[in-house]
């Protein structure tokens, strides 16, 4: 049995003010029990204010937030998955980056986000990831955590079961959804899309989400989730920012597969033939 923590946040405009609420979610854990905490997509910094973030955002090895949870994981002896950071890249963008974090404060991992966001929804809200971010470019499994093998996902990877079902064929045991979704998005799809993931994959998902309304004006739906391999919800976090812990055993995973063994009996899918 593994204990785990979820920090659910209400992320603002401050990497500092940021910075200490992490500190403080990263002892709250380690206090707890837990030996992995979990954090939301963009935990430095929820902005949309481009030119104002532009003045936060720092390359990987420059960025304080990251220092800050890296030096907080080392004091407390405990693994993180920092959901995301905004980093400067190289290409004079922005990467969407999540960090893998062990207990002595070393990165183990980083994952970029896959697939970008763009959209015009119904309530007026117009979402344009592309304009200021770059698309990740490889899969990331990270072997040797309290939870097995992590495989690593952000927010809208979500909705592209092809992905999991890489991660789920390369072996992992858990794979990380971090996310900021939007309140109408979040009600129609959000639990839907994460038990469909598990059940498909055959494995255990920890999705660490924004909630509430933030300093920049948007709001977030909340309800982070941790879901069995057969679609079961072992934590839902609702809808106030909070730290919360569920124990997990991953020989679930084996039970499971034994009863629907779908990861073996996959096979390769044919062209589409048109009649």
């Amino acid at each position: 049995m593994t204990r785990v923590a979820l920090y659910q946040s209400t992320t603002g405009i401050d990497p500092e003010a940021n910075a200490r609420k992490l500190e403080d979610a990263i002892e709250q854990a380690s206090a707890g029990g837990a030996e992995m905490l979990f954090t939301p997509e963009m935990s430095g910094l929820l902005d949309r204010d481009a030119a104002r973030a532009a003045g936060n955002l720092r390359p990987q090895d420059e960025d304080r937030v990251l220092a800050a949870c890296r030096e907080a994981a080392a004091r407390h002896g405990i693994w993180l998955h920092i959901g995301s950071l905004a980093v400067l890249a190289g290409d004079g963008k922005v990467a969407n980056r999540s960090f893998a974090i062990d207990r002595h404060g070393e990165v183990r991992a980083t994952y970029d986000k896959l697939h970008l966001f763009d959209v015009d929804l119904p309530t007026g809200e117009s979402w344009r990831e592309s304009n200021t971010y770059s698309p990740g470019q490889g899969v990331v499994l990270v072997n040797g955590t309290p939870v097995g093998k992590l495989g690593l996902t952000i927010c809208y990877d979500l909705r592209f079961p092809g992905l999991f079902a890489r991660l789920a064929e390369a072996g992992a045991d858990v794979i990380a959804v971090p996310a900021a979704f939007t309140v109408p998005t979040g009600m129609a799809h959000w639990h839907v899309l994460l038990r469909a993931r598990a059940i498909e994959a055959g494995l255990f998902v920890i999705a660490a989400a924004q909630v509430g309304r933030h300093e920049d004006g948007r709001q977030t739906f909340g309800h982070s989730l941790v879901v069995d391999p057969w679609g079961e919800v072992l934590l839902d976090m609702a809808e106030q920012p909070a730290i919360g812990f569920v124990d997990i055993e991953l020989k679930r995973i084996s039970e499971v597969r034994s009863r629907i063994p779908a990861l073996s009996h996959r096979r390769p899918i044919p062209d589409a033939v048109t009649s």
